[in-house]
């Protein structure tokens, strides 16, 4: 039996193609973890993870993270391990001009994935080395030397004021939603976005990577 959604997915938007979910997290790494406090409430946490296939999750996919002792989140995957993730890429405005007929109106596009996860805490200073070594690994690897050098005492002080997480993908949702359902607009936004911001031109190298814009040569 599948897990419901976790987000509004029409067919059209959906995507099951899991390299596109992965190379959505490894482009876009800085999440939003949220898990359900007491009231009903969510507990947010904004929070870079580093995806790592081989796993046990689906696919064989997990979440690397942490968080500062003092966020009380990780007492909430502790006592609730099931929590969501979700991943934001480029997203752009739509202007109804790109349609040939005028009886529209404006739309947000977007990228999403939103992965369903359990969460398992890390408080061993040597798993949580290894841990942030891969977030080095992923943001600037030249600082893995300046790391070690900073000393057993440094790294043991600093790895004590934080408590990571291995989150184990149990369900992955990737969404693309960039029109299309409406291929009489497929040119036009694809120029007025190669034309725009960093994430207008990336939604526009994502509709050619998608097909609904041919690739040149």
């Amino acid at each position: 039996m599948s897990e419901p959604s976790t987000f509004y997915q029409p067919p059209q938007f959906r995507s099951q193609d899991a390299a596109h979910a992965a190379r959505l997290m490894r482009e876009h790494p800085f999440a939003s973890l949220i898990s359900v406090e007491d009231d009903g409430l969510p507990f947010l946490t904004h929070l870079p993870l580093h995806l790592v296939e081989g796993g046990a999750g689906q696919g064989g996919w997990s979440l690397l993270g942490h968080c500062a002792k003092a966020n009380p989140h990780w007492r909430l995957l502790q006592a609730r391990p099931r929590a969501l993730a979700t991943f934001m890429g480029p997203h752009a405005y739509l202007s109804p001009q790109v349609y040939p007929d005028k009886a529209r109106v404006p739309t947000w596009n977007y990228l999403a994935v939103h992965a369903t996860v359990r969460a398992r805490l890390i408080d061993d200073p040597q798993e949580k080395d290894v841990l942030l070594k891969r977030l080095i690994g992923d943001h600037e690897p030249a600082y893995a030397q300046q790391w070690r050098d900073l000393g057993e005492d440094f790294a043991r002080r600093m790895l004590a004021g934080i408590v990571g997480f291995e989150l184990v993908i149990e369900q992955i949702e990737c969404k693309h939603k960039l029109n299309q359902h409406r291929p009489e607009s497929h040119q036009a936004t694809f120029d007025a976005y190669a034309r725009g911001n960093d994430d207008q031109r990336a939604l526009a190298v994502w509709m050619q990577h998608l097909g609904l814009i041919p690739t040149a040569g």
